[in-house]
């Protein structure tokens, strides 16, 4: 089941937030969660992204409606609720339950994830991320959104109340991205340059959503915006996905030694004052974003939103939508 975007694309704006699950937001008490989501929206963001782990610390659907009961107008995303952590019928139930009590503003991103691996792998019950180790994640996801659609049909068929949100996939690779064309309403990828955005919307075609991450370091030092973004980089496993996207857009050898090569580290980490921050960001609109989600590497949610705050007024039109 796919929904139209149109209305959901009309309300993202151009710039949304994504807040890492850990450590900041798990060690985030609810109140000064709220607190902080309603400045967000204040300062003129189109939506709040939040994802979970496969252990935790905090339930994604719990957290969704924490942040949409927060807020009045803001959307709220789900960057990325694991498949591995649920089943595709409670996935299912728990999406169509927000998305009936807070009418076009959710948005679900799922991913595979990196999951312990149980259970039959023909069946699209079991709540795991990879139930093979043969299994592709893609060739997973297809049967997991297949058997999303089929719990929303069997629930619309008992008389259950329905309301559209976008299914959007942790789509880095081709196969993925064209998954995320022909079988939900979108991607929403991670720790990617400006080039994986242009790609993406090339797979993708004009009608879907595309919403990427784009991490910023408030650092106007070249030289010290670099070496925290090295930090950043070398906590990565040189084998996970993210790391094999950037091989795959051309990034080589050179790039990744010695913590990370200038190209890479300005390609992949924006840096600067706000104003250069703003120009990053809007190159990914300029290449077929929808929206582009800021994540602020900080030690505290209050202090992340704070270089939100400085960095607002540099970005063009912040609340307004990319395409009406």
């Amino acid at each position: 089941m796919t929904t139209t975007t149109d209305g959901f694309r009309a309300r993202l704006g151009r710039f949304g937030v994504w807040l890492a699950p850990a450590p900041v937001l798990g060690a985030t008490p609810a109140a000064l969660e709220r607190e902080q989501v309603a400045r967000i929206e204040a300062l003129g963001f189109g939506s709040v992204w939040v994802g979970e782990g496969a252990h935790g610390p905090k339930e994604i659907f719990a957290h969704l409606a924490l942040l949409l009961a927060a807020t009045d107008r803001l959307l709220v995303g789900s960057g990325i609720a694991r498949v591995g952590n649920r089943t595709p019928a409670a996935m299912q139930a728990g999406a169509a339950t927000l998305a009936e009590a807070f009418p076009g503003r959710l948005l679900l991103g799922l991913g595979v994830g990196i999951t312990a691996n149980t259970g039959d792998p023909q069946d699209p019950q079991v709540p795991a991320a990879r139930a093979t180790s043969d299994a592709s994640p893609v060739a997973v996801m297809r049967r997991y959104l297949d058997a999303m659609t089929a719990a929303a049909d069997t629930d619309a068929a008992a008389g259950g109340l329905a309301a559209p949100f976008p299914r959007l996939l942790a789509a880095l690779g081709p196969r993925m991205l064209a998954l995320a064309r022909d079988h939900a309403d979108g991607a929403h990828p991670f720790s990617v340059p400006v080039a994986h955005t242009a790609l993406a919307r090339e797979i993708l075609g004009p009608d879907k959503l595309l919403v990427p991450e784009q991490v910023i370091l408030d650092e106007p030092d070249p030289t010290a915006a670099r070496a925290l973004a090295r930090r950043h980089l070398a906590a990565g496993s040189p084998t996970s996905p993210y790391t094999r996207n950037l091989r795959r857009l051309g990034y080589g050898d050179d790039d990744f030694a010695h913590g990370g090569s200038d190209r890479l580290i300005d390609d992949r980490f924006a840096h600067g004052d706000p104003a250069a921050l703003a120009r990053r960001l809007t190159e990914h609109l300029d290449a077929g974003a929808d929206s582009v989600l800021i994540r602020v590497p900080a030690p505290t949610l209050n202090a992340a939103v704070d270089t939100l705050a400085r960095l607002a007024d540099a970005l063009p039109d912040a609340s307004l939508p990319q395409h009406i």
